[in-house]
């Protein structure tokens, strides 16, 4: 098998950085393989800090050499962490978020460490709008996770990927999950349904339907899976923001209706300190485990 083949079996990518805040982000990019049995890819990029013209080969190779150690000392830390399969590395030179573009095809999902200022971290807001494949934008809050995953959702087909992302990682992780549909958006609805809008009590009837004939497929995938669903009378971002204060995940499948995020998305990993992932509308969530051929049951206690 040639290293062409090798870079397009499943497994986690990971952009490495070794700093410090990156730590959390491979504590789960590592568990993350673990739980799929699939293995890890780490990538770190280096570049030339100078305007061109101004290069010096021998400082070029030194370069080269420190970021070469820095991931091999990076591919260690993996190990000492008990990633259960091979470590693969990747060193690219030039900017990270085109390294990991072309990447993020051949991978599973893909793992990076988000700024500890959730106005900052340019990656953590770029990566997912472009990506191809899931985003989780890893953050640390200095204490375990709470166990509960929390989805927002409209209860469109559009959310879909979003909601069987959610529920995968929550039946691999053992956790619960919360299905949120912030749904007081009258400037979003067909004109046919801003009656409902008039009646609040209508609203929240209809949309706790919709919302259970949405969660339904995931409940019969995952029978041990502790689901609760909340259709809740605010705007989608403060419905989801206050849940994800019990949230040790967050995930979105909003994408906007051009090349960058969505609204909720945006504010999300800019306003909120929690551990967020992107789905592309596009993802089909796997409900089977890699290798195994087998349904992915949720894991409790």
């Amino acid at each position: 098998m040639n290293g062409e083949e090798r870079t397009r079996r499943p497994h986690v990518l990971f952009g490495y950085d070794g700093t410090a805040e990156n730590e959390a982000a491979l504590r789960w990019a590592v568990e993350e393989a673990r739980l799929r049995g699939i293995g890890l890819l780490m990538c770190h990029c280096w570049h030339w800090p100078y305007p061109a013209g101004h290069t010096d080969p021998e400082i070029e190779t030194i370069m080269k050499r420190a970021g070469e150690n820095l991931l091999d000392s990076g591919v260690r830390r993996a190990y000492e962490l008990g990633v259960p399969g091979a470590v693969r590395k990747r060193l690219r030179r030039g900017p990270a978020l085109e390294a990991l573009l072309r990447a993020a095809a051949g991978a599973e999902l893909v793992v990076i460490g988000a700024a500890g200022d959730p106005v900052g971290g340019a990656m953590a807001l770029e990566l997912p709008a472009r990506s191809p494949r899931p985003v989780i934008a890893v953050r640390d809050g200095g204490e375990p996770p709470p166990r509960r995953v929390v989805v927002g959702t409209d209860a469109s087909a559009g959310c879909r990927a979003a909601l069987g992302f959610a529920a995968e990682e929550a039946a691999l992780r053992g956790w619960d999950l919360h299905v949120v549909h912030g749904c007081w958006e009258p400037g979003a609805v067909a004109e046919s349904e801003l009656p409902l809008f008039h009646d609040r009590g209508r609203l929240a009837e209809t949309r706790a339907a919709e919302l259970e004939e949405a969660v339904e497929p995931v409940r019969r995938r995952y029978p041990r899976l502790r689901v609760e669903a909340s259709p809740l009378l605010e705007r989608p971002l403060d419905a989801l923001r206050e849940a994800a204060d019990g949230a040790g995940l967050v995930v979105l499948g909003e994408r906007g209706a051009g090349p960058g995020l969505g609204a909720i998305a945006t504010g999300m990993l800019r306003r909120d300190r929690r551990t967020l992932a992107i789905v592309p509308a596009g993802q089909a969530s796997e409900t089977h485990a890699h290798g195994s051929g087998r349904r992915v049951a949720a894991r409790h206690g």
